[in-house]
């Protein structure tokens, strides 16, 4: 599980900012998505959020969802991303998450998709559209017996109480939102002092990733003074759709964030 290679950096007199990347599986051609994981892990990324495509990303903003749309467009299914990842599971050494929306996961069958996520090499979930309540109820085991964690995401407007209860139920680390929006949004409060100094004052015991609208290494060093890390998405998304030679570009991204 992610947390056996994941310490929060209170236990370090020097701890490391963790990277973590998000690309969306299947562009920019189908057969491309090992070639970018191995790409994130050599050029120095802690960890890789593997999107699973949707026809209805509600929480992600107008580069992801062109994202998936063309991923969708490719052929990319769940089944083939399995295929994929088994495929380079003995050269990846980093945790991986798949991040997606529940519906496609249940149209997989739940305890199915968690088995192949157990046999391909993944460490985690993200389901932002999953209930708490629900996942307490029906979800919470099955991810126990297949050794998986599950991520929760806490918002500004998130009550303490809540931030609490939603860390109490997730292992690996804990999302947190930089600011109530989709990701990508240029509006984005990238750096809300109150609201990072309010999660690192609370008694977590999760490590704390900050993610929406991280775009540089100046962003990344900004919200990580008080956080253990940084989700990177739509920057990187973009190299992919926007470059044909998106692989030399993806490198110096991710080597100038970690650099």
């Amino acid at each position: 599980m992610i947390n056996n290679n994941f310490k929060h950096p209170a236990s370090s007199t020097q701890p490391q900012k963790r990277l973590n990347i998000y690309f969306t599986a299947g562009i920019p051609q189908l057969e491309d998505t090992a070639d970018i994981i191995q790409l994130i892990q050599d050029s120095g990324a802690d960890m890789i959020e593997i999107g699973m495509p949707y026809s209805d990303p509600v929480a992600d903003g107008p580069v992801i969802s062109q994202a998936h749309e063309l991923a969708l467009k490719n052929g990319m299914t769940i089944s083939t991303l399995f295929f994929q990842l088994k495929s380079i599971k003995n050269e990846i050494k980093i945790p991986l998450i798949l991040m997606g929306y529940i519906n496609p996961v249940l149209s997989f069958g739940f305890e199915n998709f968690c088995k192949e996520c157990s046999e391909s090499g993944v460490s985690g979930l993200i389901i932002p559209d999953l209930p708490p309540i629900e996942f307490e109820k029906n979800y919470q085991k099955i991810l126990e017996k297949y050794n998986l964690n599950f991520t929760f995401l806490v918002t500004p407007e998130t009550s303490d109480e809540r931030i609490l209860y939603l860390d109490s139920l997730s292992s690996g680390f804990l999302y947190a939102v930089s600011s109530s929006s989709t990701t990508g949004n240029k509006n984005a409060v990238l750096k809300n002092e109150d609201y990072l100094s309010r999660l690192a004052s609370l008694p977590l015991k999760n490590p704390v990733m900050i993610g929406f609208g991280i775009k540089s290494k100046e962003d990344f060093e900004n919200v990580t003074e008080k956080a253990d890390g940084g989700i990177i998405g739509t920057a990187f998304v973009n190299i992919l759709l926007q470059n044909r030679d998106w692989k030399t570009k993806a490198i110096d991204f991710v080597h100038s964030i970690k650099g």
